[in-house]
């Protein structure tokens, strides 16, 4: 079996992002295979702790990767600083004498992000709206080629490594079954610190903000990378409430077009023609998205990654660019309207090296400073006596049972597939046990 096949068998999609099933990215001639290690969101600990001590299998998964797909460069990006890291991965590539390697980046958000990571390893711009294969490039985080490892030795994607951080008792990385519950991850990491609090799934930039309450019947899936524990009344619990229509009525009011949320932009810095404040002047003028979709400015909206460097650290007036342009998005979605990049060369701005965000700055403005040097060293692996295993953990169409309320199964087994040529990922049991439940959530119980 191939390892593309492999990977396809063992259900494997992107670790710490959207959840692209990784197979469907392994296609056509690829120039540049990068590793992003850079693990740009700031507090996560997840892609380090891989690094660090599981450096040979990451180094002969991609050596057997680049000679069988005939792939010319493999390249691990990660930060200057990470030397711990650095050091393992360069032994593992010594040890090997494999054709791979590392290239070392500064400490900047989101030096993680696709299109940025793409950049600073071949010099290219991948095009607005573009994906990475466009430059003969595909991106692949570090959690997942760990994945690709395992798959090598037949191992399907059912355990997720991912770090629990913020308000606990011992900031951990964890090692749990796909489906684990927060509540119990949370309580692997020694428990809240308070009786009230607020948790992000992921980086406390793009990661995606829950209630206590939300929290409590949320579940790791595979794209899992962190579970934040953070103050009730703290910078993301209060943004959390605050309502559209009242982040377009600050625009209206307090929006100076000072320009800082264009001119910092990471994809307008690449030479995208994102330009934010222009989206904030207009919408403050019309008051009404509608009556712009036409606007070309308020179409760029769609090249955003919703990064968040605009409102949280460049925006001197406290307001809203990242979450009006994810608005915008989802109503040019639902207007069929598809960005079309005008056929021309792309350059990054040459004030884009003077323009990059310190990630230390970029926590402290979202009030997560005090988490930000954490040492985590140490891995808790668990296992769980209920899994609640999402058929939708991916980009794709929802994965289809194959199994019934009643069936035993083991460990490994398959219990959902992707619809006959579909996009999607096999799903597998996490646990052995009997399933009780098959809906949006396939539940096994251990007996």
């Amino acid at each position: 079996m191939s390892i593309v096949d492999k990977i396809r068998s063992a259900g494997i999609v992107g670790c710490g992002g959207a959840g692209f099933p990784t197979h469907a990215k392994l296609k056509g001639k690829i120039e540049y295979l990068i590793i992003n290690g850079a693990e740009c969101e700031p507090l996560l600990r997840t892609d380090r702790y891989i690094m660090r001590n599981y450096a040979p299998e990451l180094v002969k998964a991609l050596a057997a990767m680049k000679q069988e797909l005939g792939i010319e460069n493999v390249v691990i990006a990660l930060k200057a600083h990470y030397h711990k890291e650095t050091d393992a991965l360069r032994a593992a590539i010594a040890a090997a004498n494999a054709p791979v390697r590392l290239h070392l980046m500064e400490s900047f958000y989101p030096a993680g992000d696709e299109q940025t990571i793409v950049y600073e390893v071949t010099g290219r711009v991948v095009p607005p709206a573009g994906i990475p294969i466009a430059v003969g490039a595909v991106v692949n985080n570090v959690a997942t080629v760990y994945a690709i490892s395992q798959a090598m030795e037949d191992i399907p994607l059912t355990q997720k490594i991912l770090t629990v951080t913020g308000e606990v008792k011992k900031p951990t990385v964890l090692c749990v079954p796909v489906g684990t519950s927060y509540q119990k991850c949370i309580e692997l990491a020694g428990g809240a610190l308070c009786s009230t609090y607020f948790v992000v799934n992921g980086g406390p930039m793009m990661g995606k903000p829950l209630t206590m309450e939300q929290a409590q019947s949320a579940v790791v899936t595979k794209t899992t990378s962190g579970i934040l524990v953070l103050p009730a009344d703290g910078y993301h619990a209060n943004t959390y409430q605050i309502e559209l229509k009242r982040m377009l009525k600050q625009a209206s009011i307090a929006c100076i077009q000072c320009t800082n949320c264009t001119q910092l932009c990471p994809r307008h810095m690449l030479g995208h023609p994102l330009r934010p404040h222009m989206i904030m002047r207009k919408l403050a003028v019309a008051g009404d998205v509608q009556k712009l979709l036409d606007d070309p400015d308020i179409r760029n909206a769609q090249l955003c990654c919703e990064c968040g460097i605009c409102e949280t650290y460049a925006c001197p007036m406290s307001l809203f660019p990242r979450k009006i342009n994810a608005m915008i998005k989802g109503e040019l979605g639902k207007a069929g309207i598809r960005y079309q990049a005008p056929e021309q060369e792309w350059t990054a701005s040459p004030l884009r090296a003077g323009r990059k965000a310190p990630s230390d700055k970029v926590a402290a403005r979202v009030g997560v400073r005090k988490y930000y040097n954490y040492e985590i060293t140490d891995i808790i692996t668990a296992s769980a006596d209920r899994v609640e295993i999402p058929v939708k953990m991916h980009i794709g169409a929802p994965s289809i049972a194959t199994v019934s309320v009643g069936d035993r199964v083991r460990l490994g087994q398959v219990i959902a597939q992707p619809p006959e040529g579909a996009l999607g990922a096999y799903i597998h049991a996490s646990i052995d046990g009997r399933v009780t439940a098959v809906g949006e959530r396939i539940v096994i119980e251990k007996e």
